[in-house]
């Protein structure tokens, strides 16, 4: 049966501005959650499932293996981790959105597959991730860092529940340097994402994925970030022509 968690992490100690850009964008994957996953299919021709495999592959997640979804969303890394770890593993999908964990268990119930027994969804935040140091064998998080309101914060948390040794593996859209490919992506999204998600009625919440990832890190400044916080490796890896990239971490 799958299990629904509700971790309540305290915001208390945030700046006034950051509590309300996390609720801004907290309302934002909440509008968006009933049909997060056909438009994830629509927008990327079926490839978000290749890219994520290949994400989870990164992490070195093996049988066994105590993992973390942070930013799960409605669960799709989450449920390959699950085969990755098996039976015998322990899978914890984490968001700060109730409908997407929601939607998450949902999903865990239906696909009914004896492995996805394993997950646990808990509702918190990236920002204080409400788990003991040193806890997990394998981090992933796919689309999530770009939104945090504080970067070098989420990647500290990630760095601290990490065991050592252990890789996180962060998927999202590419910043690239190279005029080209920016120019196609920004075109993508005014002349395909936009109108499509305008027929569900949530234009101006897929609008704003232009000014997240012009706000965003290019790949040289993400494995920085992770070098500054603590790991000890990290690499940025293009994919699919440059419009996706994985930083890949280990502590």
């Amino acid at each position: 049966m799958a299990t629904l968690h509700l971790t309540l992490v305290s915001s208390s100690t945030f700046r006034p501005t950051l509590v309300r850009c996390t609720n801004e964008r907290q309302a934002l994957f909440s509008r968006i959650a009933p049909v997060y996953d056909n438009l994830n299919d629509l927008l990327s021709l079926g490839q978000h499932r290749i890219w994520k495999r290949m994400a989870v592959s990164w992490t070195g997640a093996k049988v066994g293996d105590r993992v973390l979804d942070a930013c799960c969303g409605s669960g799709d890394l989450a449920f390959l981790l699950s085969e990755k770890v098996g039976s015998n593993g322990k899978v914890t999908g984490l968001d700060f959105s109730k409908e997407q964990l929601l939607i998450a268990s949902s999903r865990q119930c239906s696909l009914s597959k004896k492995c996805f027994t394993n997950i646990e969804w808990v509702e918190g935040d990236a920002l204080e991730l409400p788990f003991a140091d040193g806890w997990f064998d394998a981090i992933t998080m796919g689309y999530g860092l770009r939104n945090v309101v504080d970067k070098h914060k989420a990647m500290q948390e990630i760095l601290r529940v990490l065991k050592p040794g252990s890789r996180v593996s962060i998927l999202d859209f590419n910043k690239s340097n190279e005029w080209l490919t920016f120019s196609i992506t920004e075109w993508m999204i005014d002349n395909v994402v936009v109108p499509v998600a305008s027929g569900y009625g949530l234009s101006e919440e897929y609008r704003y994925l232009k000014s997240s990832i012009r706000e965003f890190l290019t790949g040289k400044e993400l494995e920085k970030l992770a070098l500054e916080v603590g790991f000890s490796t990290a690499r940025h890896y293009e994919i699919s022509g440059g419009l996706m990239g994985c930083l890949v971490a280990k502590r």
